[in-house]
């Protein structure tokens, strides 16, 4: 029995990380372009992003892709995104 339930933790898991991860990648999309940069600059954006405003990058990702649906970017990550996107600019 304790080996079903296992089983069944790890599938869940398992579900949770391919949906995060499909979020994940909606949102290197996005900032790419908006870089425009490459897939490898993006995730290093995102990371950035996550890690000055405390958030786990999944969130990031998922802050990022609501706004396709007219949600609202929370201000921390509006404005951590703006100032990066705007190094990568500057670094060109």
């Amino acid at each position: 029995m304790s080996e079903i339930l296992e089983l069944r933790s790890e599938n869940a898991e398992l579900s949770r990380a391919l949906s995060s991860r499909a979020v994940i990648d909606q949102a290197l999309g996005m900032v790419m372009a908006l870089g425009p940069c490459s897939s490898a600059r993006a995730w290093g954006l995102l990371v950035e992003v996550s890690q000055h405003c405390n958030v786990k990058l999944r969130d990031v990702a998922a802050a990022l892709v609501a706004t396709t649906e007219d949600e609202p970017l929370p201000g921390q990550i509006r404005r951590e995104l703006s100032r990066a996107l705007s190094r990568l600019k500057d670094r060109r």
